[in-house]
């Protein structure tokens, strides 16, 4: 019967494989146990805030034990920065990234207000992370709120630059204001989400939509596409 060593031997790479396979598949379990944790947190956080989730609420909601939740987060600021950035993602997903397949200037601007309208339009119901982290965090410096507000503002930033680019394109008057447009888009936004959700207004949505039209017509040029 051959000895351990001489059977290692024989096979040097088959106890490491074994180990770093088993290795992986621990690490894969523990990464999708940690993103069901993180999507139950966002539900969670949508409804009742970022200050809404505590440890306790979530192992409920997961079905899992406190300290199993405590194990992947550490700390309840943790899992409020973890639900900030899963949210930011998906925001990314939905709004960002389909917007720029379209054409650089107006069309890409109207495809990133007409995406944020379709995200609010389900948010209405389920509630804006952006929007009720604001008013939760905004006298309230520390991490949390950063994470926030920087989500918030490279969203702004990346808004703005579109803008910019229509200018750049001809579809902007010569002399329009990249920021106070972009600032204006952003308000319909928040004004849609105030009549909306909290007021309960109807027909809030196509008002946004008309409030975006009328900012496309004060603000393009002669020549800026007409199949907007």
């Amino acid at each position: 019967m051959p000895s351990m060593s001489s059977a290692i031997n024989a096979h040097p790479m088959q106890a490491p494989n074994v180990v770093r396979a088993s290795h992986v598949r621990v690490l894969h379990k523990g990464q999708q146990t940690k993103q069901a944790i993180i999507d139950s947190a966002l539900s969670l956080a949508t409804q009742f805030g970022l200050e809404g989730l505590s440890i306790g609420a979530l192992a409920e909601a997961t079905h899992m034990s406190k300290s199993g939740v405590f194990a992947h987060f550490g700390s309840r600021e943790e899992l409020q920065i973890s639900v900030i950035r899963e949210y930011f993602g998906r925001f990314e997903q939905e709004v960002f990234y389909p917007a720029m397949q379209e054409a650089k200037g107006l069309p890409r601007v109207q495809a990133l207000f007409a995406n944020w309208i379709k995200l609010v339009a389900v948010e209405i119901d389920s509630g804006c992370i952006f929007i009720s982290g604001a008013v939760e965090f905004d006298d309230r410096p520390g991490p949390v709120r950063d994470a926030l507000a920087n989500s918030v503002q490279t969203w702004l930033a990346a808004l703005y630059r579109a803008v910019v680019m229509a200018k750049q394109h001809g579809h902007l008057h010569a002399d329009a204001d990249e920021q106070q447009m972009a600032f204006e888009i952003h308000g319909l936004i928040l004004a849609l989400h105030y009549e909306a959700r909290f007021l309960k207004t109807p027909g809030s949505i196509e008002r946004a939509h008309k409030g975006f039209l009328n900012i496309l017509t004060r603000y393009g040029a002669f020549n800026a596409p007409t199949d907007l």
